[in-house]
């Protein structure tokens, strides 16, 4: 154990993560500015992000000249990251934490796999696409598996579901045009049949898209098995009126999840969050390939080369003890990050790691021992094996770091 840092030290003692706000159209003009404890300005306020992506880094607001992350780690990623995380990962911060709170549907999106995006990344970089243009698809060779803890009840849209059940969903619906869609369903194999289906609803007519936003009011208005859903559809119809998107999300899971449950999703599932704030973790990527519910680029052959159209059921996740006192953590299978939730009691808890962490305060305060304070919505950077302890009881931190450098 190397020996303890003082509160002096700047450098390598934890320091306060000061978060880039992204104000895209379908956050919440309220959820941020009270869990911070602001006055709303009248602005969709989308996502806090606490980590070192290159698009938006969180600035250190206690390091001499206040750099920001990304810049930091490039200036000693050894000091920063460890060696474990930099043998493993490169010299970057591997995970990106963000605050999300969704008031209307996020695109309907993929990701995909670090095969596709290596590859798709050299395609684009060899046609001379530039990073910042409209149809750019692959931004960096990295995957994004990502995991979404809810705050509050949290609605979403994941993974395509069973085709025959998918086609009790159209025939409830009763449009004409869609017949011919459950038959597929029901008549095909899964992968094909979801493959062609998805296709289809992605090239949809408008008037199509219409027809079905007009009829889904029917599925609320019913007692039956699908009036939870089609209010969730009804209310993207809503959002995003015309938009194919509509009818490729008839084809996903409703998801509803209480806080404190999380969702996994991996490469290859399409999904849309709907409503509801929630912490969300990443790997570091900004591959997204959207499949409606947006007005940015949709690539529908790269799409059919993307999305996986193996019928699945939500990944829904709780978390499970880490035997440190008052933890626990959704074990999610990738390499690039943990989450955890820590629930403070009266004792003084460690929370030194080999690798880089993100601790971000949620209720209450806590003091870290070495550095900063932290209040309900701040955050810390916490780096490669720098001694840590947490004090300040009837708090709760959610706490990022990489798997591979995990202390047991």
């Amino acid at each position: 154990m190397p020996p303890p840092l003082s509160p002096e030290d700047p450098v390598t003692a934890p320091s306060l993560l000061s978060p880039a706000l992204r104000n895209y159209p379908w956050g919440s003009r309220t959820a941020i500015p009270a869990l911070l404890r602001q006055r709303p300005d009248g602005e969709p306020q989308a996502e806090l992000w606490f980590g070192a992506h290159r698009a938006a880094p969180s600035l250190l607001p206690d390091r001499p000249g206040s750099p920001d992350l990304a810049a930091a780690i490039t200036a000693d990623p050894a000091q920063e990251l460890g060696e474990a995380s930099l043998a493993a990962h490169g010299p970057e911060l591997p995970f990106l934490l963000k605050l999300l709170a969704a008031e209307r549907a996020l695109s309907v999106q993929v990701h995909p796999t670090r095969k596709q995006a290596q590859d798709g990344h050299d395609r684009e970089e060899a046609a001379g696409v530039p990073l910042d243009a409209p149809h750019r698809t692959f931004k960096d060779r990295n995957h994004k598996p990502e995991l979404l803890c809810a705050l509050e009840p949290f609605e979403a849209l994941c993974g395509l579901r069973e085709p025959a059940r998918t086609a009790e969903l159209l025939d409830a619906l009763a449009v004409p045009e869609l017949r011919r869609w459950s038959i597929v369903l029901r008549s095909r194999p899964a992968r094909e049949a979801l493959s062609r289906t998805l296709r289809a609803a992605l090239c949809a007519p408008e008037q199509l898209v219409h027809t079905v936003s007009a009829a889904l009011p029917r599925l609320t208005a019913s007692p039956g098995p699908w009036s939870i859903a089609g209010t969730a559809y009804a209310t993207v119809a809503e959002d995003f009126p015309g938009d194919p998107g509509i009818l490729a999300a008839l084809l996903l899971n409703h998801v509803r999840l209480d806080a404190g449950e999380a969702l996994y999703l991996g490469a290859g599932v399409p999904h849309a969050y709907l409503r509801g704030t929630g912490v969300e973790i990443m790997a570091n990527s900004d591959n997204v390939l959207r499949c409606g519910l947006t007005d940015k680029h949709v690539d529908i052959a790269q799409l059919a080369d993307i999305v996986d159209c193996v019928p699945m059921g939500p990944a829904i996740m709780r978390p499970t003890p880490t035997g440190l006192a008052g933890e626990s953590q959704f074990c999610s299978p990738t390499e690039e990050f943990v989450l955890s939730r820590l629930e403070t009691g009266t004792e003084t808890v460690s929370v030194t790691d080999p690798g880089p962490q993100v601790l971000l305060c949620l209720v209450g305060q806590v003091r870290l021992t070495p550095g900063p304070p932290l209040c309900r919505g701040a955050a810390a950077f916490v780096p490669a094996g720098s001694p840590c302890e947490v004090t300040g009881a009837g708090a709760v931190l959610y706490r990022a770091r990489v798997p591979l450098c995990a202390a047991p």
